[in-house]
């Protein structure tokens, strides 16, 4: 029988919060920051890991070595530490042989039950994962950040310490590997192949503000 998760998302980044020993008192801004942050960090770590049960392992660790160093993070610059650590522990993680698995659909069973997901949509999301999960740990890291958190290059290079050209080649062949990956193709072909309705009008990605 699969494990499910217990944990609310509160629940679990409360527990991130107060797991590590020894950690600076004073962390009154540090609670109310991974209680907002946890819903997102868990999503970027789905798409990186490919299994939900390790993205909430994943942003726990990542919560937990942070509020050791709360008090030394300039306030400007927390989001962009936390993304970093957590990108990095999923690589020191995958170098050791912690390899992704495929990617589950985003949402845990216990809202897959609330809120039902259209058949299109999850046989999108298992391409997408198939996908991914084909990439170099550290090409897939560049592709979600890039194109699911919407980060400029200058600024994933800087978080990976990599050149902006290597952030440009693996984005490149990143998403070049997902157009020709036969999960991907299979959609694209079986969504070209349906009947063919208006188009709609040009839109911004909610995140990255490429027009789709």
């Amino acid at each position: 029988m699969p494990h499910t998760s217990s944990h609310t998302p509160s629940d679990a980044a409360s527990h991130a919060a107060s797991e590590t020993p020894g950690a600076p008192a004073g962390n009154g801004e540090f609670a109310p920051y991974a209680t907002a942050a946890w819903p997102r960090l868990v999503r970027t770590a789905h798409l990186l890991t490919g299994d939900l049960h390790e993205a909430e392992d994943l942003v726990r660790t990542t919560l937990a070595r942070v509020r050791a160093r709360w008090r030394r993070i300039p306030r400007d610059d927390v989001d962009f530490y936390v993304r970093r650590s957590l990108v990095r522990t999923h690589l020191g993680r995958t170098r050791r042989g912690r390899a992704a698995r495929l990617l589950t659909p985003f949402l845990p069973e216990r809202a897959r039950r609330a809120v039902p997901v259209p058949t299109q949509a999850v046989a999108r999301r298992d391409a997408l994962g198939r996908a991914l999960a084909a990439l170099p740990a550290r090409r897939r890291a560049v592709v979600v950040l890039r194109h699911w958190e919407g980060l400029g290059e200058a600024e994933i290079a800087q978080l990976l310490s990599c050149s902006t050209g290597t952030v440009k080649a693996h984005a490149r062949r990143g998403l070049a590997a997902l157009r020709a990956h036969p999960s991907l193709a299979a959609h694209l072909a079986a969504r070209l192949a349906a009947p063919s309705v208006a188009p709609s009008p040009a839109r911004r990605h909610p995140v990255s503000g490429a027009r789709s």
